[in-house]
């Protein structure tokens, strides 16, 4: 009953698709999350207002790129991700723009419509909750044991994420207060684990964190199975220190339940939402947002030659990025 009182009220507030989806609950007010984009982003009306003025004149100067949307949202993605270090906000640009053209299978026609994206979504593999934690986060949630890894790529898996994670960051509220990401291990197979090799996956894990303007605050993943574990040992060790400090692993929901909000948790989870609430939810705001996301294939990068350091980037082969190693040898109880 709680959920369905929950998605009523959220479903209030969502458009159809033609406009703008709303607050959702638990979100911060204005006041509080421009008091959070002052303490922690050195962010003022001033700042604000030089910095997206020496963006765009970057922008226009620069011939290594083409087509690279130049509103505010945009680009406060970046300046608020690296707390307006202007050149870093431009390193992080380039390198997003690098990685989309390196993953063109992750990062290009992002469209939740598409069959494979479509089948996933609805799945309830991955969701946005209606309700932001109690530090007023945007929460997304992961059910593994819902994606057919027998049917789908590692690839289909990529691209759902980054349809989601696009489809958020464009909201000045995410932006500023982050995002909590929550995982559960139960039903993964061995399908699961092999679908990925170790090169692509440390690469998009390296990567993804420098040149993803996400604020990721915390990650809470729950009933590790052991063999998942060396997978998680070899994520950590693809990011950085700052990041692989925020990884919280708890051997059951009661722990989870201490470190955060269960009120924007699914049942699955032990929290009062309806996954199917959920994932309506999470499709409303994909659809607010379908049209933009497919004009981001409008930008282009030209060359890397601005990037400051290109090692360890993708290596192109014949037009497609080299494939190497397997996680094949692991087993999965």
């Amino acid at each position: 009953m709680q959920s369905a009182n929950i998605l009523l009220t959220v479903s209030t507030t969502l458009g159809t698709g033609n406009e703008k989806c709303e607050d959702d609950l638990m979100s911060p007010t204005p006041g509080d999350y421009m008091a959070v984009a002052a303490r922690e982003l050195r962010e003022t009306s001033s700042t604000k207002e030089q910095a997206l003025n020496i963006m765009r004149e970057w922008i226009q100067k620069n011939h290594d790129i083409r087509n690279v949307r130049q509103d505010d949202n945009f680009l406060l993605r970046f300046l608020r991700y690296k707390k307006y270090s202007i050149p870093m906000a431009q390193q992080t640009l380039l390198k997003y723009l690098s990685l989309r053209k390196y993953y063109p299978e992750c990062f290009t026609n992002l469209d939740y419509e598409e069959p494979n994206v479509a089948e996933i979504l609805n799945s309830g593999y991955i969701v946005v909750s209606p309700v932001r934690d109690n530090k007023g986060r945007r929460v997304i949630v992961y059910n593994i044991s819902k994606f057919n890894a027998n049917k789908f790529t590692c690839w289909d898996m990529c691209r759902v994420h980054i349809v989601v994670y696009e489809s958020l960051l464009d909201d000045p509220v995410d932006q500023i207060m982050g995002f909590t990401h929550v995982g559960e291990g139960t039903g993964v197979t061995a399908a699961h684990v092999t679908a990925w090799n170790p090169s692509d996956f440390g690469r998009m894990l390296k990567w993804g964190e420098q040149s993803l303007p996400m604020r990721q605050k915390d990650f809470h993943l729950v009933n590790i199975p052991p063999a998942l574990k060396y997978i998680i040992d070899f994520a950590v060790s693809k990011v950085s220190t700052k990041m692989a400090q925020r990884l919280n692993i708890h051997t059951n929901l009661k722990q989870l339940h201490k470190n955060l909000n269960v009120a924007c948790l699914p049942t699955s989870y032990g929290g009062p939402l309806q996954l199917q609430d959920m994932i309506s939810y999470t499709r409303q705001l994909l659809s607010y947002q379908k049209k933009k996301l497919l004009a981001l294939d409008d930008m282009e990068i030209l060359s890397t030659r601005g990037i400051t350091s290109s090692r360890n980037r993708p290596i192109i082969k014949d037009g497609t990025v080299s494939i190497e190693g397997s996680f094949r040898k692991l087993d999965i109880d």
